[in-house]
């Protein structure tokens, strides 16, 4: 459905020619194809030893986007057979913004955002009943109809086909109506003729002008493979073991797998953000004692000495007092000291964001919820709030301070552009509303909601 993999040269095409040798082709990923293998060098997966022991390999991607959902897949092992239709990456999105603002959601809520399997070659979907099957139960028998119209033309009418089902060999289909024609299976076609360019798909049925072209339709619809089925069977791996998995599982799935990588990102962010400042106070250290640091190194015999030499004088770790002899002249000048100390004060910060990322359930879900999906929408549900609220112990009225019209206004307002303020506005807001509840200016005779909404306005 989405092509990770940008070819050029003959890659093969719908009527079943076969692609051309390796030697004749060129690929590359594309920018979807570069969004499964995001940070994957941040310690975010576990890796192993690929077959013969030479190389290490990832045992899963920490793609940011649910390929299993959105691409399929296809495949048989010992005793067991996996068969995964494709869906529109938006709605699966949604059905996972949905999941992650209420974990409760049934299947026929997240049927509301996924409607139905989205096949890259087109084509209807017959009834809903296999989908939903599928969709419950994790097995399920989608039928899929090509998409045909009937022009009318003053001697005869035709049977326009754009669109074939999914997995369907389209010079096949040409050759098996021909078949049926030629053994008089099916009577009223002429001729059959595939005028496909590069603008698209065309199969143009010529019909003859005693014929009804809507019967005839009917027929090849009933005889050949302008109607097919697509048996679902959604088997996965669930932690190394074959698992049959329904949509709901499917997405809970994937949304715990972005909860772990970001939980591992973020600790690789901030170990690597604290190695920084510790170089960055040893720096500092030296720009302030910079005379007595340059008499130390230039009394050292040897490197090491002076490294010795610095730990001793200044109770330095082995790491500062290393970057501090690799230090080059020109940190010494007035401008880089500055950004020497504008470079920690930044790191610090970030130190202070990846912990409250860590320390925070909700925070980091949103971090979740904005690395999958790149965007932030108001949380209009109730539930999400009552999680937070019950995760901090916070009292019903603190609920009403946060209320959803007041996020609507404040928060959500900002774009997407403006993540990184989300979690500063939101702890101004939750700081808020404590000082609202411990005013006591949420009385029993007025409503609270309106009392701590007016308060933060008028402040």
């Amino acid at each position: 459905r989405y092509p990770l993999v940008d070819g050029q040269g003959n890659f093969g095409s719908v009527d079943g020619d076969s692609p051309a040798a390796m030697r004749y082709t060129e690929a590359r990923l594309k920018k979807i194809g570069e969004e499964m293998m995001q940070d994957l060098y941040k310690e975010t997966v576990d890796f192993q030893n690929n077959f013969d022991d030479t190389l290490q390999e990832p045992t899963v991607m920490p793609t940011r986007i649910p390929n299993l959902l959105v691409n399929g897949a296809s495949g048989i092992a010992v005793g067991m057979a996996t068969n995964m239709p494709t869906h529109n990456l938006s709605e699966v999105i949604d059905a996972c913004i949905a999941y992650i603002d209420n974990n409760d959601i049934d299947i026929e809520g997240l049927m509301q955002y996924v409607k139905a399997p989205d096949f890259p070659t087109g084509g209807y979907i017959y009834g809903i009943s296999g989908v939903r099957d599928a969709y419950e139960t994790g097995r399920g028998r989608v039928v899929m109809r090509a998409k045909a119209e009937i022009e009318t033309h003053t001697t005869h009418d035709k049977i326009i086909v754009n669109e074939i089902p999914y997995n369907v060999n389209k010079k096949e289909l040409i050759e098996n109506i021909a078949s049926l024609v030629n053994d008089k299976k099916i009577d009223g076609i002429s001729y059959v003729n595939d005028e496909s360019d590069r603008e698209g798909m065309r199969i143009v049925i010529d019909v003859k002008r005693d014929a009804n072209a809507s019967v005839v339709l009917n027929k090849l619809f009933k005889m050949t493979a302008l109607q097919t089925s697509f048996g679902v069977n959604n088997i996965a791996l669930v932690h190394g073991r074959p698992k049959m998995l329904n949509l709901k599982d499917l997405i809970r799935y994937f949304v715990e797998h972005r909860h772990d990588v970001v939980i591992r990102r973020t600790q690789y962010d901030l170990r690597k953000a604290q190695e920084r400042a510790h170089i960055l106070e040893g720096l500092i250290i030296a720009s302030d004692n910079i005379d007595e640091v340059i008499r130390i190194i230039r009394a050292a015999k040897t490197p090491n000495d002076a490294i010795a030499g610095l730990i001793e004088r200044f109770n330095l770790s082995e790491i500062q007092a290393r970057a501090i002899v690799e230090m080059r002249l020109r940190q010494l000048t007035g401008l880089m000291q500055d950004q020497l100390h504008a470079e920690y004060e930044e790191v610090m910060k970030q130190i202070a964001y990846y912990e409250e990322i860590l320390s925070f359930c909700f925070l980091l879900m949103n971090t979740v919820y904005k690395s999958s999906c790149n965007n932030l929408r108001p949380r209009n549900n109730r539930s999400y709030y009552d999680a937070v609220c019950s995760q901090f112990n916070y009292p019903p009225c603190f609920l009403r301070c946060i209320n959803v019209s007041f996020c609507n206004q404040r928060i959500f307002n900002c774009g997407k552009n403006s993540a990184n303020q989300f979690e500063i506005i939101l702890f101004n807001m939750i700081s808020f509303a404590l000082r609202c509840i411990s005013n006591q200016c949420c009385s029993d005779k007025i409503k609270p909601q309106t009392i701590c909404a007016n308060c933060f306005f008028k402040s």
